[in-house]
């Protein structure tokens, strides 16, 4: 691959000249400028040039647009290549071409040189995060819970930290030995508390895809789901809680306290305060009761669909907020592309971002998606925002756009005349001859003749293999 990038940059060859002017020559568009240039007939020029036709001049038979070469189409691409020596960018790119040389949407082809540039694109910034997925809350409480580890802590132990999807509830436990035995252990010792959950959420941690956890969700009848590596924020609810927790115990050690007895004092705090999602403490959603605090309080309750109105509503806003902030937008990756993977862990700094071996998509849903290597067959399920799209050598250019436009403009109008012709039909408005008073009439013989494009208008009348001539529409 690296070989592969070094052929394209070498033996680019430097634009003399003399090649210059022979290329102007042989190039109709720029010739045909030059013509008009020397006779002066401005007005006739492309409208591309006809905008800066005070600029332009004739130099020993090139063309110039103040002191800088208006390039022929021939030796453009040539050009790109001459300046996109070093990988310069694509700003750093326009700039250096600008100092020399100019033609029309210079800019355009520079953006897509660089997009199509296989080197640039391995050190790109990944892209855009795609914007969020909300989730509705479960039916009750316990029924859909988070489970992660956080650790390690100054004594080497880890806290297991279990969250309520529905409620917010918290559970904390800490552990010595985060193996799955020992993590199925504690688990039982909370579902003899709280009963068995449908689902359990979880990232790929070792202890959590063993086969032993997995058996014992199945065991269970538990939907185990686990994230997509390396992105956390699918498991956000667990990782939110996390630094919650890690921030009190800092506190603790900063201050000499027993963090221990510091985090029940937090948990039974946070457990009678109103969640900030939901608008309801998470005991009271998890039980039907405020639990009692130091605090003196009037119990109180509140409507479930309130709750839930209150949790859409939240969600809402919170995912406009964050897709805003992050620039989220929708990736165009889809099942069978070409990608890039991004490298979660570097040896050095002179590492890309993005590995140069291509990957191809198998599977996608949302942002979720599975990829495959094409060199070892191996399969990996990363976020589409570690994904960068390979580019196609097939991409259209700025021209071939441009042609298209123009053909569906030209489609457009013929559209438009088709249906005012059928709107018009026997009935035509005679206009005047600004040459004369001399009024002008279609021919006898084409009075039962009707055009193609008025039978696709009016819905095809005339039966298909026919002739075109019809006795009930004249045109006069």
């Amino acid at each position: 691959m690296v070989q592969h990038i070094a052929a394209i940059d070498a033996g680019v060859v430097a634009i003399a000249w003399k090649e210059l002017v022979e290329k102007t020559q042989d190039d109709a568009e720029i010739k045909s400028i030059l013509v008009c240039l020397k006779e002066g007939t401005l007005d006739l020029l492309p409208i591309a040039f006809r905008v800066i036709s005070s600029e332009l001049c004739d130099v020993g038979g090139v063309l110039l647009r103040g002191d800088r070469i208006v390039i022929p189409a021939v030796l453009r691409q040539r050009a790109l290549n001459i300046a996109h020596d070093g990988h310069p960018g694509m700003t750093m790119m326009k700039s250096y071409l600008r100092t020399a040389v100019w033609w029309p949407k210079l800019d355009t082809d520079v953006e897509a040189y660089v997009k199509k540039c296989r080197g640039c694109t391995l050190v790109a910034v990944q892209d855009a995060p795609e914007p969020m997925m909300r989730k509705e809350m479960p039916t009750g409480p316990w029924e859909d819970i988070a489970i992660d580890f956080l650790g390690p802590l100054p004594e080497g132990q880890h806290l297991f930290v279990v969250v309520d999807s529905y409620s917010r509830y918290l559970e904390v436990c800490e552990m010595t030995n985060t193996e799955s035995k020992e993590t199925i252990q504690h688990l039982l010792e909370i579902f003899g508390r709280y009963g068995v959950p449908s689902l359990i959420k979880a990232d790929n941690g070792p202890q959590f895809s063993s086969e032993e956890f997995k058996r014992f969700c199945q065991e269970y009848g538990i939907q185990l789901v686990n994230t997509i590596p390396y992105w956390p924020q699918m498991n956000g609810q667990v990782e939110r809680q996390n630094r919650s927790i890690l921030k009190r115990l800092r506190i603790a050690q900063e201050l000499g306290k027993d963090w221990r007895k510091e985090l029940r004092e937090f948990l039974l705090v946070y457990h009678s305060t109103n969640h900030s999602t939901t608008g309801e403490a998470p005991s009271k959603l998890m039980f039907g009761r405020r639990i009692k605090g130091r605090l003196p309080r009037v119990p109180a309750s509140i409507d479930d669909e309130s709750v839930r109105d209150f949790d859409n509503l939240q969600k809402a806003k919170g995912k406009l907020y964050s897709d805003k902030k992050r620039h989220a937008e929708h990736s165009d990756i889809q099942e069978g592309d070409r990608v890039l993977v991004k490298r979660m862990k570097k040896d050095h700094k002179l590492q890309t971002d993005f590995a140069p071996e291509e990957f191809q998509v198998i599977h996608k849903k949302g942002s979720d998606t599975t990829v495959r290597s094409s060199l070892s067959g191996k399969e990996f399920r990363r976020n589409v925002t570690h994904l960068k799209k390979v580019p196609d050598s097939n991409d259209k250019t700025s021209d071939d756009k441009d042609d298209e436009r123009v053909q569906n403009n030209e489609h457009q109008l013929m559209e438009e005349n088709a249906q005012h012709s059928t709107t018009n039909a026997g009935s035509l408005p005679q206009t005047e001859d600004s040459r004369g008073k001399r009024k002008r009439r279609e021919p006898v013989r084409y009075d039962d003749y009707v055009p193609y494009y008025v039978e696709e208008a009016i819905g095809g009348v005339v039966a298909s293999g026919s002739t075109g001539y019809r006795q009930d529409i004249v045109m006069d």
